[in-house]
């Protein structure tokens, strides 16, 4: 037996739930991140899930904020930002920027590709998050895409691009 918010029920818990110790809360970046943030969640099935939607303005490449869905204060032990692509680093500045002003204490960075360039935005305006990548590609281009990289994640993700 479980127990839910509500009652309890019959049904199985991850292997990995027990395991761990902290609460996680995970916070995609809308809405490329979300593909990633479904995926996690399925293996910790206890971590919280927040959203925050910010899109790159394509002529200033500055962050704008459109969405923030965040409880009154942090319920958790280790925010985790989770976004396909680092690129310039301005969505994930922002997004760390937003946390730490929400209350959050304890962030990680967690993406598939990343430019050098977006590592070292990250790293110079919050050198206390760590960030985790499968893969560091080579530069920026001057539309400042990835390069190789795969284009704009969301994208291809939602089968929105041109």
């Amino acid at each position: 037996m479980a127990s839910t918010a509500i009652g309890t029920t019959s049904g199985r818990v991850s292997v990995f739930a027990p395991a761990l110790a902290e609460v996680l809360g995970l916070v995609p970046i809308l809405r490329a991140g979300l593909g990633m943030a479904e995926a996690i969640h399925d293996l910790v099935p206890t971590a919280q899930v927040w959203h925050l939607g910010l899109y790159r303005d394509h002529e200033t490449l500055k962050p704008v904020t459109y969405y923030k869905k965040l409880p009154s204060r942090p319920t958790i032990d280790l925010s985790i930002i989770l976004d396909p692509m680092l690129a310039t680093g301005g969505s994930a500045v922002a997004a760390v920027d937003i946390l730490k002003q929400w209350g959050a204490r304890r962030i990680k960075f967690l993406g598939i590709i990343a430019a050098p360039e977006g590592v070292t935005a990250l790293q110079t305006a919050h050198a206390d998050v760590p960030i985790h990548l499968a893969a560091l590609d080579s530069h920026l281009n001057d539309a400042s895409y990835i390069v190789p990289g795969l284009g704009d994640a969301g994208d291809r993700q939602f089968g929105t691009g041109r």
